[in-house]
């Protein structure tokens, strides 16, 4: 008679080695470059997103980051070469033509499977050039202007997602709101959208934050993020002020820190389009 215990033995050594494995690379924390490089306007709230998405990583366990803020970190940290080390790239307030050494790559990597994610002026980076830029077709959307700063009350899309989950059916925010152009509902996940313009409050659709995949790759973009309160809620202005409760720039922190999940494939989220 065969002995079955060994079969079964090695089976279940296996099967441990593989859920070992699995919990190794769940417990390890992605890496992120974070981009803040910019080439035309630069909003004053950069080195509070810096800050913050430092704390975001490092309380959260789930990532680690590195930054580039200058044209020599660029040309260092963003070579074909280099790219290879990231699991993903957030673009906090970037604007203007970025001096990429290889965009071409750079969006090749973010197509083979790693995560992007932008913030606010993300949109207002390969902006407004003759053709639309192969950037703007991997995030979804480009910036075309916006109106003084506002309170609006954002509609949730997704009370499934995890940048959105938290929120109530409405996220009401003082920013500033862009508009967009070469914005298609069907080709992305709404997250966040008004049904009235932001200040003249006719009604259409302007969306605020989407989901998208770029080939194999995840992409998440909020539109959230002028304002130093929206950020932090320790900020205030020289005269203690600020527009933004406490409790809204807390909800933003869990909104992008939902969206960079979902973008490493830590957290599962939908990313189907869907209505309005």
């Amino acid at each position: 008679m065969k002995n079955k215990f060994i079969p079964n033995s090695i089976a279940c050594l296996f099967a441990l080695f593989c859920a070992f494995l699995v919990s190794t690379q769940a417990a390890t924390p992605r890496k992120l470059l974070v981009v803040t490089v910019t080439k035309g306007f630069r909003h004053s709230s950069i080195p509070t997103a810096e800050k913050i998405l430092g704390e975001l990583g490092q309380k959260s366990g789930a990532f680690t980051v590195e930054y580039v803020r200058n044209d020599q970190e660029m040309a260092e940290k963003m070579t074909s070469t280099a790219l290879k080390q990231y699991d993903g790239f957030i673009f906090a307030n970037t604007t203007g033509i970025l001096p990429l050494p290889d965009k071409e790559a750079f969006l090749s990597e973010i197509k083979s499977g790693k995560a992007f994610i932008g913030m606010h002026s993300a949109s207002d980076t390969f902006h407004g050039q003759d053709a639309i830029d192969p950037y703007i077709e991997m995030l979804g959307g480009e910036f075309q202007t916006h109106h003084a700063q506002v309170r609006v009350d954002c509609l949730n899309q997704d009370r499934n997602h995890p940048a959105t989950r938290h929120l109530d059916a409405t996220f009401t925010v003082f920013d500033e709101i862009y508009l967009f152009k070469n914005f298609h509902r069907d080709q992305v996940h709404g997250l966040l959208t008004l049904n009235a313009h932001p200040n003249e409050k006719t009604p259409g659709d302007y969306p605020v934050a989407w989901c998208k995949m770029y080939g194999q790759g995840r992409v998440f973009y909020t539109s959230l993020g002028h304002r130093e309160d929206i950020w932090d809620p320790g900020w205030a202005d020289k005269n203690g002020n600020r527009e933004n409760a406490r409790e809204v720039s807390e909800a933003y922190q869990k909104h992008i820190l939902g969206g960079i999940k979902w973008a490493l494939g830590l957290e599962k989220g939908d990313a189907n389009p869907q209505a309005k």
